[in-house]
């Protein structure tokens, strides 16, 4: 492309920028999501028609110092028949997906972005001159290094999220496949697509293109495959950054500065929400982007059914509860697989009525993806003022005289603090054993959370095991708050 982008483009792909900015600061907080996705719509719409709009006939647009490639009508059409497609296919899906399925959704979505990045590279390298990035054949040596970096981080962002989704969607054992000499394998890897792309600088034969190609989807898998526990949250957010840094690095080879403005964004979003979440869950940053955490085997695998505890009803729930002057609910992963959202916010209202104080606390990393737990809540109309995070709530846990667990474990789990060999070890979690009666609602007491870590809550004194699906056991005490 000679010339550069017309002002006008430039102009548009600014106000672009600007709304994606302000498309991350709504989605920071549930209250503000809705206004922050139809900001990242609005500019997604005016870039990809500023993009669109820069390559129909120059009568259109007559600029005469600027040169760009023309769309006949038969490829505009074309391309405006793909976005028909596309689009219809996204809103479709997003319709029809169940709230518990979002996490491997998005893992999908993210494995589409990085083959999109990886056929643009295989595009770009085949016909360069269409792109504008070689001479008489050769392709540029910055372009060559633009093109390489692309292709790895979408190579590698298509297969590990392909991985993510298999294992989110339980096609796939969730628990960490640790393939001997991982470490030295994943190194060696990185190491050969990296100096593969310092070569192909030099020589741009088909082979070095392809073998990095190769090589990186095969890094994809490796990294994400030893993956387990509860550290499935993170790499979604890892994913995403991926993701992103592949199209902005796809964007410097089609000349786009909204790609590279919007890749940027979503990368560093994703790299910054990552490291967020790692803290939260005291892993190391660089361990996640190495795939080397959440590989490490479990003690107490098996929950310890022999030792003793209690048992309650859904009526002994309600009574305890209707004479509570607090109740925290810790939602997990478990509320999300019942689908209990709704009839959990209804237990709240009748609660609430009753002059009970109820506060939702959610911890980053609960349920499959970040803000999981926000999302189904925010779904059920449960209201902002009353869902809390870990930092802002867990010293209420003291002065609480109810902690209501539904579906979660490992977030509630005392071994993150006391016990040095938990996979789980260091992770902050919340402090529900302090609360005067913790009511821990699970199926039943022979399984463990994802971690595969037994919980000392499960046996305490103050505890009262409900065990049946989560939907089934609240409707019913929702029945019995209501007589």
């Amino acid at each position: 492309m000679e010339g550069g982008t017309p002002a006008w483009a430039m102009l548009a792909y600014l106000i672009a920028g600007i709304c994606f900015i302000l498309a991350l600061r709504g989605l920071s907080s549930p209250a503000t999501s809705q206004r922050g996705n139809r900001f990242g719509m609005t500019g997604m719409a005016l870039a990809v028609g500023a993009t669109l709009a820069t390559h129909v006939p120059m009568a259109t647009f007559p600029t005469p110092d600027f040169v760009y490639p023309v769309l006949d009508s038969e490829t505009l059409i074309e391309i405006l028949v793909a976005i028909l497609v596309g689009g219809s296919v996204g809103i479709i899906t997003a319709r029809r997906i169940n709230m518990t399925a979002m996490p491997q959704l998005v893992a999908a979505f993210h494995s589409l972005v990085g083959m999109a990045a990886v056929l643009v590279g295989a595009a770009a390298f085949l016909n360069p001159a269409a792109f504008g990035i070689a001479d008489a054949g050769v392709i540029h040596a910055q372009s060559r290094v633009e093109m390489g970096l692309g292709v790895a981080i979408g190579a590698i962002t298509f297969s590990g999220s392909v991985i993510a989704f298999l294992k989110l969607n339980g096609n796939m054992s969730g628990k960490p496949i640790l393939l001997p000499l991982r470490h030295v394998i994943n190194l060696g890897t990185l190491a050969a697509i990296l100096g593969l792309i310092g070569y192909f600088t030099t020589d741009q034969s088909p082979w070095v293109f392809f073998t990095v190609t190769a090589l990186a989807f095969l890094i994809g898998f490796l990294l994400i495959i030893p993956i387990g526990g509860a550290d499935m949250p993170v790499v979604v957010s890892m994913l995403n950054s991926y993701s992103g840094w592949a199209a902005a690095a796809m964007g410097f080879t089609l000349h786009n500065t909204a790609m590279i403005v919007t890749g940027a964004l979503v990368g560093s979003s994703g790299a910054i929400l990552s490291y967020i979440m790692c803290r939260a869950m005291n892993r190391s940053f660089i361990s996640v982007i190495a795939g080397g955490f959440g590989a490490v085997a479990s003690s107490g695998a098996e929950a310890k059914t022999d030792r003793p505890w209690k048992r309650g009803s859904a009526e002994d729930a309600a009574y305890m509860m209707k004479q509570a002057d607090s109740v925290i609910i810790v939602p997990g992963y478990g509320m999300a697989v019942a689908q209990a959202q709704h009839v959990l916010r209804e237990m709240a209202d009748l609660l609430k009525k009753e002059g009970v104080s109820v506060k939702y606390a959610i911890h980053p990393v609960a349920g499959r993806m970040p803000g999981h737990m926000n999302v189904l809540l925010a779904e059920a109309n449960v209201p902002y003022d009353e869902v809390f995070e870990l930092e802002d709530i867990n010293s209420e846990f003291a002065q609480t005289d109810v902690a209501f667990i539904i579906g979660a474990n490992d977030v509630v789990n005392p071994a993150a603090k006391t016990d040095k060999s938990s996979p789980i070890y260091g992770m902050p979690v919340f402090d529900v054993e302090k609360a005067k009666t913790v009511m821990f609602l699970k199926r039943s007491m022979g399984g463990v959370g994802y971690a595969g870590v037994d919980n000392d809550v499960f046996y305490m004194d103050n505890t009262m095991m409900l065990l049946a699906d989560a939907k089934k056991m609240v409707e019913d005490i929702v029945k019995a708050l209501a007589h």
